[in-house]
């Protein structure tokens, strides 16, 4: 049994608008970390929990692009898979 959470069945372009939006979010993060003067240790403590987040969105988005890239290979082997085959029966026809 893995500890792998399950991987939801996603398309391309579904991959490509999360991936989008987590892009969003990171830049939301960072611009939060960068701004602002630390003045008072709650306000450091919110800026821990912001580094946090980013790096739960930084290793959401690396899965995401995994998906991606898997998404994309596996329909590429599929085309390469028809392509042969029809090319194999056109030559059998031939001969």
């Amino acid at each position: 049994m893995s500890d792998d959470p399950p991987t939801p069945d996603l398309n391309t372009d579904e991959l490509s608008v999360l991936i989008t939006q987590v892009d969003t979010a990171i830049d939301e993060i960072v611009a939060k970390i960068e701004s602002g003067r630390i003045r008072n240790p709650e306000h450091e403590r919110v800026r821990i929990k912001y580094y946090r987040a980013l790096g739960y969105l930084a290793r959401t988005k690396q899965g995401l692009v995994e998906s991606k890239t898997l998404e994309e290979l596996e329909a590429e082997v599929a085309e390469l898979k028809r392509a042969r085959e029809n090319g194999a029966a056109g030559i059998d026809a031939e001969a």
